[in-house]
């Protein structure tokens, strides 16, 4: 069998020391010259660093865990895959854990104790109901954690989230200026900071401009209570629909169409949250409010490894903008033509 290359034999390659080794490779203060020699000795004898031992050496594992309710929503898939691309480009791996909403205190326990188990340098908390048990928890694990696309009142924790009470009226300002007299709103969950705030943006904004809201529906942010929702409010014969996420709306949209023979925009207005990919796509062409993904992952990033790096750094709340794209999904104001 051959024998495993050691950070030894790429020293006495590369004519340098072992601690010279260590440093190039741990990412610590090294010359050029001397870098780019021992990695030339380590790429000639294939050489490859003991990442695990080197944990035990640092105590550091580079591993941030990821912590989701669910991947149905295509908002989701898209930022885990930016998360592990900025977050490899930081020098840290990414591990999944995944919670459904509403997990009990069994549920909750188990995923913390996992996390901890595979010592994961940090958190992202995305759109999960894990509340005071986990922040108690990483509190006394010293592990920072960092919410993202929700939010958690008086928690101390880092947040990253679109400004969501602001789409939200934009949403509103946007049907009422299409002329809609009968709006409905099939809301997202509200067990979510990121729902609740959503929904009361468009309620004010709507109040404020005169206009009542024909009804309010949770769709939980489900493809079937979502449908069952647009019928509660279908019957109240509303002229348009605010639906709390794309992945909802991409379900009212088929049901409306294939089911029930009505015409979008033509007899009901569609608009959306989220702007994923397939918002864009022909078969949908949804008119809905961006969340910046690649910015929102980006801050978190930055703010997670602040605190990996500096345990005295302050946790920040962060809303980040997002505009209203318009498309062929709800009728468009005269005025934005």
């Amino acid at each position: 069998m051959m024998r495993r290359v050691t950070s030894f034999d790429v020293a006495a390659r590369a004519g340098v020391s072992q601690s010279a080794v260590s440093r190039v490779f741990s990412g610590a203060s090294a010359s050029k010259a001397t870098a780019d020699k021992v990695r030339e000795a380590a790429d000639a004898l294939g050489y490859r660093p003991n990442v695990l031992a080197r944990s035990l050496i640092t105590g550091r594992s580079r591993i941030i865990g990821l912590v989701v309710a669910y991947l149905g929503n295509p908002f989701y898939p898209d930022a885990l895959e930016r998360f592990s691309r900025d977050l490899q480009e930081e020098g840290y791996h990414t591990m999944v854990f995944t919670v459904p909403e509403g997990a009990g205190e069994v549920d909750t326990d188990r995923i913390i104790q996992q996390m901890l188990d595979h010592q994961v340098d940090g958190i992202v908390l995305a759109s999960v109901g894990l509340g005071d048990a986990l922040a108690a928890r990483c509190e006394a694990a010293g592990i920072p954690v960092v919410l993202f696309n929700r939010g958690q009142a008086g928690s101390g924790l880092a947040q990253v989230t679109s400004a969501n009470r602001l789409g939200g009226a934009k949403v509103a300002d946007f049907l009422f200026s299409g002329g809609h007299l009968r709006i409905g709103h099939v809301a997202g969950w509200q067990g979510s900071s990121t729902g609740r705030d959503r929904t009361e943006g468009f309620l004010e904004r709507l109040a404020a401009l005169g206009r009542d809201c024909v009804g309010v529906e949770d769709g939980r942010y489900d493809h079937a209570e979502a449908v069952r929702a647009a019928d509660l409010l279908l019957a109240k014969d509303v002229d348009a629909l605010f639906v709390g996420n794309d992945h909802m709306a991409f379900a009212v949209m088929d049901h409306l169409r294939s089911t029930l023979g009505l015409s979008v925009p033509g007899d009901v207005s569609i608009v959306g949250y989220d702007d994923v990919p397939m918002a864009s796509f022909a078969a949908y062409d949804l008119t809905t409010v961006r969340q910046p993904v690649g910015r929102m992952v980006k801050t978190t990033v930055i703010a997670l490894i602040n605190q990996i790096e500096d345990k005295s750094a302050q946790a920040e709340v962060t809303e980040i903008d997002g505009p209203l794209i318009l498309r062929g999904s709800a009728r468009i104001p005269e005025g934005l033509q």
